[in-house]
């Protein structure tokens, strides 16, 4: 009986991603602007432009509602890119030992597959970590010079220091990363339904992330290191940083619902005794769907395979990544490196070694 419900949970789960997917099957969202194919001019190599790569390539490919892609700059789009694919790597990195892996589809243009048609509290960090991604990298861009609309923080010499040290150095204007990613992350969002108030809610919720993990970094300057004068800059701390804090968001996400308030949409807590979230927490619509189990349409690649940890009572253990199905031990020999030692001057040499390694992988 209990395989017959997973088999048939399995089955609805494909047919809401059938549904809900088939007006996005023809067009794919702005993350595919972090895949190493998108920005990859070798895939036209008739273009003598960028901006005829962009036009034949991007924009049949990308549609971003009424906006035209290729109307922002070629180091905008490189640094939009980037930030798609910083949020894509962070949030495999976070989810690396959890049943769904935050697995991308290289053939497929919408990036993660069908499983981001679900209103889920994973579709919940992928927005978040994603939003954040963009507002970090034009940030970042625009305090190395490499964007024309923005340099650093000038507003925050204002902000005064009680004598303590003076600010000097560029300051990262996070401010316009943020409202960057809110021009071109929430543009389109339908403010009146339900998934379309969580996707801004989500959103909103990495860039306060973001503005969360900023760090003061300072200099002195003085005879012989007496640091008489310590001049100070703000910057953005690891993406990591960014990662962890909406990661611990996603493990305490509200299911909410859209209610009617004054004429207008807005969400509350399904449950009625639980807080109304935050803006700085995740939202989430819909239970996840069962992340075990293979489904091709929903882009799952179940957990059939996976590495794990048989001494773990985490997610990443056995007992749990496997959903119950068991695992297989195997002994391999392997090579690697051993004794190593420090040579004057600057080299490390190591010798090779010959190990015997156990691995424990889902059946």
């Amino acid at each position: 009986m209990l395989e017959f419900g997973a088999d048939i949970q399995h089955f609805w789960w494909t047919v809401v991603a059938i549904v809900l997917g088939l007006s996005h099957t023809s067009c794919a969202n702005w993350w595919y602007l972090g895949m190493p194919s998108a920005l990859d001019e070798t895939a036209l190599p008739a273009a003598s432009s960028f901006d005829e790569f962009c036009r034949h390539h991007l924009s049949p490919t990308i549609k971003h509602t009424n906006r035209d892609i290729c109307s922002l700059s070629r180091p905008t789009l490189e640094t939009i890119g980037r930030g798609a694919q910083m949020g894509i790597e962070e949030c495999q990195r976070q989810f690396r030992m959890s049943r769904w892996n935050c697995s991308t589809q290289p053939e497929d243009i919408k990036v993660f597959g069908g499983v981001l048609s679900i209103n889920s509290r994973e579709k919940a960090f992928v927005h978040a970590i994603s939003s954040a991604g963009v507002a970090y990298s034009i940030t970042r861009a625009c305090s190395r010079g490499e964007l024309n609309e923005c340099g650093c923080d000038s507003a925050i010499r204002s902000k005064g220091t009680r004598g303590r040290w003076q600010w000097g150095g560029c300051s990262e204007d996070v401010a316009y990363g943020a409202r960057f990613s809110r021009d071109f992350v929430d543009v389109g969002e339908d403010m009146g339904s339900a998934q379309g108030l969580m996707n801004l809610h989500n959103n909103e919720a990495g860039r306060r992330a973001l503005r969360n993990n900023l760090e003061l970094a300072c200099k002195c300057h003085g005879v012989s290191g007496s640091c008489s004068l310590q001049v100070c800059w703000r910057r953005l701390k690891d993406f990591s940083a960014v990662g962890e804090e909406l990661m611990q968001r996603y493990d305490g996400a509200t299911q909410v619902q859209a209610s009617l308030g004054r004429g207008r949409a807005k969400l509350k807590p399904v449950m009625r005794q639980v807080k109304r979230p935050g803006k700085k927490d995740l939202v989430y619509i819909d239970d996840s769907p069962d992340y075990c189990q293979k489904n091709e349409t929903l882009g799952v690649y179940g957990t059939s395979g996976r590495a794990c940890n048989a001494t773990s009572y985490g997610l990443d253990g056995c007992r749990l990544l496997c959903c119950g199905r068991g695992y297989v031990t195997i002994l391999r020999e392997v090579d690697e490196k051993c004794n190593c030692k420090f040579v004057w001057c600057c080299e490390v040499k190591c010798e090779t070694c010959r190990v015997k390694k156990v691995e424990h992988f889902c059946k």
